[in-house]
């Protein structure tokens, strides 16, 4: 198989707004060398078109907050790699498995070295360390022929006297993060600290744990693994460098006190742990962590702090005004949205414990159809929204009629810059094409309260965890609820398999809510039976539970949709949002996850 493949990219509402408040390709496979002249002649014809028609399209992915935009970031229709952490592969959003050391090694070098051509002599060298069998080459074909049966067409071709991988930029993980890392340097570089916080968060997210991981020990890989770790550990710099200009000192120093303790020789890291600590009121712990500094480097090195480190100490002396932030920490919202107005006060219950974090407000939204008093339902908001503010929370009201009202709260969500969006159904999450539609396009994490009109009471908030991107999501919810609320958190993890393996990755996990989130953990383990989970969840006042990205194809499944159905505690269900951010002042947890557990 030779030549390039063929690239593109694949992939109106009336809107009445009353406002009351205090302001207003994947790469497609190439046709086959050997094929019939008019068959190349029309494939070639067919793709040419495409791609000019699609040049358009992609105009409107200009918009980093554009919709299609982020739904596009999240396009399961084509094959992805990933390197960042183990080495995983997926095609149409299935798992592809690549069996034997020797083909996932290639695959390996073959992914360092995408869009390039890797010599046969050069394969061979790094599989076999300089020592290749005799029979290398034809192991080597064998390999590449294993490779071949497993991935589609159009990805590995064969070019002169090597082997190449031909992907798209997005298909590959190394290459988005090193694209955001960039965007954010330069964002920063230009003073917008919101805008990098977000690319450099979303760089960071993509990883799963350290990069290569199957290949630590494989020579091949250690230059390469050495110089993603930097890269990490420069993108997360940058983010604390930007939370820290955006004001926001206090989530990142029990951060950077992990970090510091994994990375004892990175200056940077001390001196962004002295300012987050000085800008929180605690000069003293920021002058000792100099202390801590200097006495290692001297012990260990012979050397002293650089200068960078010895101006911040001289400036925190003498409390220099130009360690202050330069802006204030942003304004985020919370959306509430309810589809029933007898679910408004079991959603505001939840809410307003949630705005009362710093830098949040509430944004009461309401949908109504065509002919519906739009003015008494905004009257009602606006009832709602003044008692808010008398209890010291910041508030809007926003009613409108829309003929496309899910488009129109993603919309909302989009411009409002909304961390957290708050709807109710019943317990057919899938009937509403409202919900529908916020749950596959909406930028934030969306929360569902599910089936009760009743506010929540006092008691635990119980987490449903088995370790899924999605769990985390609801553990960070789980979590922000219980902090505002006064609540403690239960972690429910499933007790299946051996029973020691369990209870160890269940700490493992509330540690590292614990250490990130700074709100104390139960763990229990549930049997996984349905029977079991409500049982574990009759005692709780909420139990909250996260929607994986297939929910709407597969269905809720059994526990998910007994949970649903029944009388009995209130229930949120949380699907993580489509652009990787923070939820409560702080980072995503899922960001963090393995790299407490190795340092821990």
């Amino acid at each position: 198989m030779s030549g390039p493949p063929a690239t593109g990219c694949n992939t109106t509402s009336r809107l009445k707004f009353g406002v009351a408040g205090p302001h207003g390709g994947p790469t497609e496979s190439a046709c086959a060398a050997a094929a019939a002249t008019v068959v190349s002649v029309a494939a070639t014809t067919r793709s040419l078109s495409k791609r000019t028609v699609l040049s358009s399209f992609r105009e409107a992915f200009r918009d980093e907050r554009d919709p299609r935009r982020l739904r596009a970031g999240y396009d399961r229709t084509r094959v992805e790699f990933r390197i960042l952490g183990p080495l995983e592969v997926s095609h149409e959003g299935r798992p592809v498995r690549i069996r034997g050391v020797k083909e996932r090694a290639l695959l390996a070098i073959l992914l360092l070295h995408a869009n390039e051509t890797v010599s046969v002599d050069r394969l061979i060298d790094e599989l076999w360390d300089d020592r290749p069998p005799v029979t290398a080459r034809k192991s080597l074909q064998v390999r590449v022929a294993g490779l071949r049966r497993v991935l589609p067409d159009g990805i590995l071709f064969t070019r002169g006297g090597g082997y190449s991988i031909s992907i798209a930029g997005d298909q590959l993980d190394l290459h988005r993060f090193e694209r955001l890392l960039s965007e954010g340097r330069e964002l920063l570089a230009e003073g917008d600290a919101t805008a990098a916080a977000r690319a450099l968060a979303d760089a960071i997210s993509l990883w799963r744990g350290p990069a290569l991981a199957d290949f630590a020990y494989e020579s091949f890989a250690q230059l390469e693994i050495a110089r993603l770790e930097e890269l990490r550990l420069a993108a997360l710099e940058l983010r604390i460098d930007a939370q820290l200009a955006l004001g926001l000192h206090a989530p990142v120093v029990a951060e950077l006190e992990d970090l510091v303790v994994a990375h004892p020789l990175r200056e940077r890291l001390r001196g962004q742990l002295m300012l987050a600590l000085y800008r929180g009121g605690r000069q003293a712990e920021a002058l000792a962590v100099y202390e801590r500094t200097r006495k290692q480097l001297v012990a260990e090195l012979g050397i002293e702090p650089g200068p960078a480190m010895r101006q911040l100490q001289q400036s925190i002396l003498r409390q220099d005004s130009s360690l202050d932030p330069s802006v204030a920490a942003p304004q985020r919202s919370i959306l509430v949205s309810p589809q029933d107005s007898q679910a408004l006060e079991a959603l505001l219950a939840l809410a307003e414990p949630l705005a009362n974090a710093p830098a949040h407000e509430l944004i009461l939204v309401r949908l109504i159809e065509d002919g519906a008093d739009v003015g008494e339902t905004a009257a009602l908001l606006n009832e709602h929204r003044r008692a808010l503010l008398t209890r010291g929370v910041t508030a809007r009201s926003i009613t409108f009629t829309s003929e496309a009202a899910g488009d129109d709260l993603v919309r909302i969500a989009l411009r409002q810059d909304v961390d957290l969006l708050l709807l109710d159904s019943d317990s057919d999450l899938r009937r509403s094409s409202v919900l529908a539609t916020v749950l596959a396009r909406a930028p934030c994490d969306v929360a569902v309260y599910v089936g009760r009109d009743d506010p929540p009471h006092d008691g635990p908030i119980l987490v449903l965890f088995a370790g899924g991107d999605h769990d985390w999501t609801a553990v960070e919810v789980g979590a922000w609820i219980a902090r505002a609320r006064d609540q403690p958190l239960r972690l429910a993890g499933p007790a299946q398999g051996a029973e020691r393996d369990a209870s160890r990755a269940l700490a493992s996990a509330s540690l590292a809510v614990q250490r990130v989130l700074g709100i104390s953990v139960e763990p229990v383990l549930v049997a996984p039976a349905v029977a079991d989970v409500l049982a574990a969840a009759a005692e709780a006042a909420l139990v909250v539970v996260g929607l994986p990205e297939r929910w709407s194809r597969e269905g809720l499944g059994p526990v998910r949709s007994a949970l649903a159905a029944e009388a009995g505690p209130s229930t949120l269900f949380v699907r993580r949002g489509l652009r990787p951010g923070g939820l409560a002042p702080g980072e995503s947890l899922t960001r963090f996850t393995w790299t407490l557990g190795s340092a821990g």
